[in-house]
């Protein structure tokens, strides 16, 4: 199976530097260096896919709205199984607040982190994800931030431990290519 990942363009709660989880803010609209960045990023993709089994996004409208700037808006599926980290008390507060008060927890030890929900919950959504699909030959998730580190983590490392240790990016796009127990990831942008 490949998997195209996008992280969803910036909202204004990114730009503040706050934590957004379950908040569900809009993109900020796409400047002209972004709107080049976009075909940039469908290009690559167009070489490297036919097409798409399945395009998700999850239930939190920055990823459509990013499937939309990207155009692939009519084709997206809702796939709440995509849904970001439930950050909980530290949702609409500065991310520095949280890597704060967590300590080296956030890094070290993610998996043992209760936060609106345990870090773990989200692997488990992760992994629901992989095999809820694993028949598929393509998939294109428009994702988010930890949902994606997440992801990776688990691929490369399998499991939580390194999924903080990482940055993806808005409007990011990297590819997966799983095979049995290997993967290969290849960073695009």
């Amino acid at each position: 199976m490949r998997l195209a990942l996008v992280r969803h363009l910036p909202t204004q709660a990114n730009r503040d530097g706050l934590l957004q989880g379950r908040r569900d803010p809009p993109i900020l609209p796409p400047d002209d260096e972004t709107r080049a960045a976009i075909a940039r990023n469908r290009l690559s993709l167009a070489g490297r896919f036919a097409s798409f089994d399945h395009v998700l996004v999850s239930s939190l409208r920055r990823t459509a709205m990013t499937a939309e700037a990207y155009g692939y808006g009519e084709l997206a599926q809702v796939e709440p199984l995509l849904d970001e980290l439930d950050f909980g008390p530290y949702e609409g507060r500065l991310r520095s607040e949280m890597l704060r008060e967590l300590g080296d927890r956030w890094v070290e030890a993610p998996q043992t982190l209760m936060l609106g929900e345990p870090i773990s919950a989200l692997g488990a959504r992760v992994r629901s994800v992989l095999s809820r699909y694993g028949g598929c030959q393509s998939l294109l998730i428009f994702g988010h931030g930890a949902w994606l580190r997440a992801l990776r983590s688990l691929i490369e490392q399998g499991d939580l431990g390194r999924m903080n240790r990482m940055t993806i990016q808005h409007n990011a796009v990297s590819v997966v290519e799983l095979s049995g127990h290997a993967s290969k990831v290849i960073r695009e942008r």
